[in-house]
Order: C-alpha cells, then structure tokens, then sequence
C-alpha cells in the first residue's frame, strides 16, 4: 500500500426523494430503502478512492434517530475513513429535508466495509487514506478499533490480539 490518497478524495453525496412505494403504513421511508442508498453511495466512495470495484463487507450498525417522511429529500454523505491492505472503512451520514417546511435533520449513520477486486475478481491492494481535518483524523483514529471489533465479531480475531482495543480499556497482558 505505498500510493496515498487525501481522504476527501473519496467525498460522495447522493440526494433521493422519498416517495410513496419506499414508506410503511406510517408514510415513514422503510429502512431497507435506506440501507440501500447507504450501499450505493458507500460504495461509489469505496470505488473512488481504490480506483476498483469495490464489494460491501460489512455492515455496522445503523442507527435510526429520527423519522424520514414521505416527500421529504434524503441527502447522504459517503467518505473512506481509512483503508487497510484490501479493505476500507466509509462512514455515511444520512440527513432528511423537509424543503416546503424548512426543516432539515440529521437522521442516520452507519460504518461499512468495502473490499477492493482485480479484473479477475481477486482482492486487490488499496492506496492508504490520508485525512487531513480534524474530523477526518478523529474517524482515521477510531477506524481500527472498530475493525478489530467487527474481525472479534466475526470469530477471525481474538479479544486478546485486538491491542488497540485493549488499550481503551488499559488493558495488561
């Protein structure tokens, strides 16, 4: 992994009006609709900043913290957090907007993991992610906990070989 890339490199934004075939009886948009979205403009992310096709991994949780309605115009942010030898990280934040009303809130987020592929469909090498704000390093930082959590997850890793893990909680072998 010697290429580099500046993380904003990687900045998606996808903008989707939710209408009446993506909501439940509540007329609130369904979360497989979302989660769909978040696939897409994740992965486009992903693809950017490996220069590859790219297949989602893992999913993390999702959080829901507010209704999204019928009519209302859901924008979401994609961007690699960091990238691992044939893996990335992309964070999604998601906002709904109410434009008759003015209202505009932030209402999801949620980490997946995308893995790069060759033309042969093989896993390929991805350029490091550099970030370079305050709040891309803060994502960068926090991105190998959260891997070493979804490989213990997963049963491909140990509690006791996730050192970054154990440092939080000041852990001693």
């Amino acid at each position: 992994m010697t290429e580099k890339k500046i993380v904003k490199e990687s900045l998606t934004t996808m903008t989707e009006m939710v209408f009446p075939n993506h909501t439940n009886g509540l007329n609130n948009l369904m979360g497989g609709w979302l989660m769909y979205w978040m696939d897409i403009v994740a992965a486009i992310a992903a693809q950017r900043h490996a220069s590859a096709i790219v297949v989602t991994a893992s999913v993390d949780n999702i959080s829901f913290s507010e209704p999204i309605k019928v009519g209302d115009v859901v924008t979401l942010r994609a961007q690699v957090t960091r990238a691992f030898n044939t893996s990335m990280e992309v964070y999604i934040e998601a906002w709904t907007e109410n434009i008759p009303n003015r209202r505009k809130l932030a209402t999801n987020k949620a980490f997946f993991t995308f893995v790069a592929l060759d033309k042969d469909g093989k896993p390929t090498t991805v350029p490091e992610a550099v970030p370079e704000t305050e709040a891309e390093n803060s994502l960068y930082e926090g991105a190998l906990r959260r891997r070493q959590l979804r490989l213990i997850l997963a049963g491909r890793m140990t509690p006791n070989d996730a050192n970054e893990l154990k440092a939080i909680f000041d852990i001693k072998e």
